[in-house]
């Protein structure tokens, strides 16, 4: 059993730090989270009874404390002041959609992510090839080489590394490909580390650690041939 002395122990540094956070630290969501149940599991091992550690609970612990969330929205049917054209496409706000059909060329980042969860809605027609580029190390040479390519390419000569896939590192777990063109598609795309996963239309097409490209680097959109439109694209660092 803990001691008084070390149960006393126990709940001054739980009331330091639990201050810590409410009043001077600005955390994203998950790691509040994260450190919130650190804390409650730090004041439970200094109960000695089961209705010290019932009053413990009912203590008043906010999830979050006073953590803002570190979403942008990339994409927002307003403006394009996120983003710096390179190539030629005719990138342009449409109906509020953020769309090209002539061109080629990106949609590049103003800011550079490493770890990342990004949610995107996109619109492809059959010709479409397009992908969404991240950890990008050479904006004046955007390709699969220079940063991980999560593909959208439905007719893509070798569909091995069609839609789904990360070109050249992962193909896509389900098979045959899951095909996105003529219908409004959802890529939720997380990047943490040398871990990557992606699901498509609420399918995990990729779930894979590669070691390629560690650093932080721009998004980028791109434009190749077809019709392209994206409605949403917001992006939590992590």
């Amino acid at each position: 059993m803990t001691d008084h002395r070390q149960r006393t122990r126990y709940a001054d540094r739980f009331h330091k730090l639990h201050k810590g956070i409410s009043m001077n630290t600005t955390l994203s969501s998950r790691h509040a989270r994260w450190l919130a149940t650190g804390l409650v599991c730090l004041t439970l091992s200094a109960c000695s009874s089961l209705q010290e550690w019932t009053n413990a609970l009912s203590m008043n612990i906010p999830a979050s404390s006073n953590a803002t969330s570190a979403v942008t929205e990339l994409i927002n049917g307003n403006d394009l002041n996120a983003w710096k054209p390179i190539g030629n496409a005719n990138w342009r706000l449409q109906d509020g959609l953020t769309q090209a059909e002539l061109g080629d060329g990106f949609l590049v980042s103003r800011a550079n992510y490493q770890n990342f969860r990004l949610v995107t809605e996109f619109w492809v027609d059959e010709e479409a090839n397009s992908g969404i580029f991240f950890r990008c190390t050479d904006t004046n040479a955007i390709n699969d080489k220079t940063a991980y390519e999560a593909n959208i390419f439905d007719k893509r000569p070798d569909a091995s590394y069609g839609t789904g896939t990360v070109v050249g590192i992962a193909k896509s777990r389900v098979q045959p490909n899951i095909k996105t063109g003529g219908r409004w598609n959802t890529y939720d795309i997380t990047v943490v580390g040398t871990r990557m996963t992606l699901v498509l239309n609420g399918q995990t097409t990729v779930d894979t650690n590669d070691s390629t490209h560690t650093g932080a680097g721009p998004i980028a959109l791109q434009y190749n041939k077809g019709v392209v439109k994206f409605r949403k694209l917001s992006i939590e660092t992590l």
